[in-house]
């Protein structure tokens, strides 16, 4: 279920740092979105998140970008970027 594996980092100031697993795991447990597409996500470790094929990368990339905001863990400068490791 969990095919592809992604490295979610957040850029701030020109570099590149993981997202805490407390981050992605809030984020998982229940986004909040509604959206069922996004059950299909396991976080595994900072910086880590397991997802299902059926997921849409720039969906849950600006769904993901939009609760870390609602919940202040990113700054309104700070940018999201996934990466399919």
């Amino acid at each position: 279920m969990f095919a592809r594996k992604l490295r979610v980092e957040y850029e701030t100031e020109g570099q590149l740092h993981a997202c805490p697993l407390k981050w992605l795991d809030n984020f998982s447990m229940r986004n909040f979105t509604n959206a069922s597409v996004f059950d299909d996500t396991l976080p595994v470790a900072d910086g880590m998140l397991e997802i299902g094929t059926h997921v849409p990368l720039e969906e849950l990339r600006r769904a993901m970008e939009d609760w870390f905001r609602r919940k202040s863990y990113l700054t309104k400068d700070a940018t999201l970027v996934l990466t399919l490791i």
